[in-house]
């Protein structure tokens, strides 16, 4: 059997990308904030609902990235980032880490001091409901997007604290 999978040429039209992004945001997604440290030394992170469990064994996640994002290098040469899954109260550090203007989106923001990112030098999100340190695997491109691809190796979750959702163009809270 072969492994490689080819798309089947499409008669129709391409969808409409507005119509195509509004079915998309009927599916509830978690709302995370992936870090990592830029080869400055600097604390580089962004708002992120495209998480996701890839493999228990290995223990591996993955998320996207645009191709056009200005963190796009510090997250290609990292060699840790860490996927901060956020807490239902937390949607103003979704707003800040999701807005380009804000130049250090870390200025002010807790953030955890401890073994789990210290031993990575990756900064982790105070008062998160979960984390999960990688080690990066694999960066790869496709479509417009890189799609990452990291091995857990350290996590930790807050269960008292629901995660916050995104559905529907807002956020909103698991029943």
């Amino acid at each position: 059997m072969n492994a490689a999978v080819k798309e089947a040429p499409s008669p129709a039209p391409p969808p409409d990308v507005r119509a195509l992004r509004n079915a998309l945001g009927v599916y509830p997604t978690g709302v995370t904030i992936v870090t990592t440290r830029g080869v400055d030394g600097r604390s580089v992170g962004l708002t992120v609902n495209s998480f996701a469990s890839l493999s228990l064994e290995p223990p591996l996640l993955l998320w996207s990235l645009s191709n056009r994002s200005p963190n796009l290098r510090a997250f290609r040469t990292a060699s840790h980032f860490v996927v901060n899954v956020l807490a239902q109260e937390q949607d103003d550090l979704a707003m800040r880490f999701a807005n380009p203007a804000i130049v250090d989106k870390f200025e002010g923001v807790a953030l955890r001091d401890d073994a789990l990112g210290r031993s990575h030098e990756v900064p982790l999100v105070g008062g998160a409901a979960a984390w999960f340190v990688c080690a990066c695997r694999d960066a790869i491109e496709t479509g417009d997007h890189t799609l990452f691809i990291g091995r857990v190796v350290a996590h930790e979750s807050a269960a008292e604290r629901p995660p916050l959702v995104f559905q529907g163009g807002r956020f909103t809270a698991l029943r």
